[in-house]
């Protein structure tokens, strides 16, 4: 296993890819393998991992994997107003 990594490595060098870009292309590669195990559970793929749910739904959103769309959030219910405390005047 070692050994084939290493020869990924030379390549990526040899061919001028940024590190930015090769760990791009590792974290994509990993996040897609993982949610086709998964069948497409983001919570599934995200413990398998070891990454928070959050930071895969991100992920997936970023690299344009996944249904394309974002999860539609919902609102915080509302909260009844309190009547401010006023100081109290004195004449």
């Amino acid at each position: 296993m070692k050994d084939n990594f290493d020869g990924v490595v030379q390549h990526l060098l040899n061919g001028g890819i940024f590190l930015e870009e090769a760990v791009e292309l590792l974290e994509k590669s990993m996040i897609e393998g993982a949610l086709k195990r998964c069948g497409g559970n983001q919570s599934a793929a995200s413990k398998q991992l070891g990454i928070h749910r959050n930071t895969m739904q991100r992920k997936t959103l970023a690299y344009g994997l996944g249904n394309g769309r974002p999860r539609a959030r919902r609102k915080p219910a509302g909260r009844v107003p309190r009547p401010r405390k006023g100081k109290l005047e004195v004449a």
